[in-house]
């Protein structure tokens, strides 16, 4: 059974940085796209970086020169550094990964549980 686990989040002052991982466990044929999104209290789910198989990337504006998403396809992990962190990037930010179980299967949408990332003023 495919499993994405995240880990990472945590409280930081404005300005500070932090490292959000998040692996995939079990067995699969292909990861796609690797994405992280965030859902702040009250607000929809957004997406904040994708990275493609390749390594193309791309940003939600309010992001961009601020955070950094890469992956390993060894270890199949996503990151996500972030740095110069904001109060409004408070949120729980979510692992999702396109991933095909085997190759005539089309891919299929995983997330992670969660993580909690707090910036205070």
């Amino acid at each position: 059974q495919v499993q994405l686990v995240e880990s990472g989040g945590g409280l930081v002052q404005a300005g500070g940085s932090l490292r959000l991982v998040c692996a995939v466990s079990g067995t699969f044929f292909r990861i796609d796209d690797m994405d992280w999104y965030r859902q702040a209290a009250g607000k929809q789910r957004e997406v904040v970086a994708t990275i493609t198989s390749g390594g193309s990337t791309d940003y939600v504006d309010s992001v961009k020169g601020r955070f950094t998403i890469s992956r390993d396809n060894v270890k199949n992990t996503v990151y996500l550094q972030m740095a110069s962190l904001k109060p409004e990037d408070t949120a729980v930010y979510y692992c999702h990964a396109a991933i095909r179980e085997s190759w005539y299967r089309e891919s299929r949408d995983y997330w992670g549980q969660g993580t909690q990332v707090t910036v205070s003023s």
